[in-house]
């Protein structure tokens, strides 16, 4: 799936300012409404196959396919939450993404951005309220946001100094099959699997993590329980 949303995000297909804010309000959005990524995954696919079936109808073939997904979802979902992902994400594409019906390539590219950024924003944290429009924020304002984000990440590093190897607390923030989304100091969030303990963690728990890989920017990447 990772491959399908690189294609969707690298493609030549230019992108403006106005499509950049559509992909930081979807993501916000999505992350928010705890967005399983790997079903966006599978809608970019979807729309990439229809592309290179067709590109004309392209667009129109995916709007049906996530009014498919709704009202299909409880019957072809694979847990209790996937009706759920459907409905927001139908919702989402046709609240900022219907004027693109006709453009599959700026469509398909837009959505690629959008899943990787729901990936920053649930590693780093949401900053801020979604966007609703792209004509309610001024032309720089995702440029602003990032830098913020940037800046505010670089702080954090600096002042807890974080440590290969090192235990630090942690509050359990949502619990998901084996997934484990870790809110750590700074108010980082960190998804990772924890495939032999999630049953026994619960949301809002308390406990302590141990930072196995950290980023370059001083970040963890990747923890583990402890206890």
């Amino acid at each position: 799936m990772d491959t399908l949303i690189e294609f969707a995000a690298e493609t030549e297909t230019p992108i403006t300012e106005a499509d950049w804010q559509i992909a930081h309000a979807i993501a916000q959005t999505l992350v928010q409404q705890e967005m399983d990524v790997n079903e966006l995954g599978k809608a970019i696919a979807y729309l990439r196959f229809a592309i290179q079936q067709n590109p004309e109808n392209a667009g129109t073939r995916f709007f049906n396919y996530l009014k498919t997904l709704v009202s299909q979802g409880k019957s072809i979902g694979h847990s209790g939450k996937t009706p759920e992902y459907y409905r927001n994400l139908d919702k989402a594409c046709r609240t900022h993404l219907q004027p693109y019906q006709a453009k599959p390539l700026i469509l398909l590219h837009i959505l690629g951005w959008t899943a990787r950024l729901i990936r920053y924003y649930k590693e780093g944290g949401v900053i801020g309220e979604p966007l609703t429009t792209p004509q309610t924020a001024p032309a720089a304002s995702t440029q602003v946001q990032e830098s913020e984000r940037q800046a505010e990440i670089r702080t954090i590093a600096q002042n807890q100094n974080f440590q290969v190897g090192q235990q630090i607390a942690a509050t359990v923030k949502n619990v998901k099959g084996k997934e484990v989304t870790y809110e750590l100091p700074g108010g980082i969030k960190l998804t990772v699997k924890e495939p032999k303990k999630y049953g026994e963690l619960s949301v809002d728990d308390s406990v302590q993590v141990e930072i196995l890989e950290l980023r370059e920017n001083g970040i963890p990447k990747k923890v583990k329980l402890v206890s």
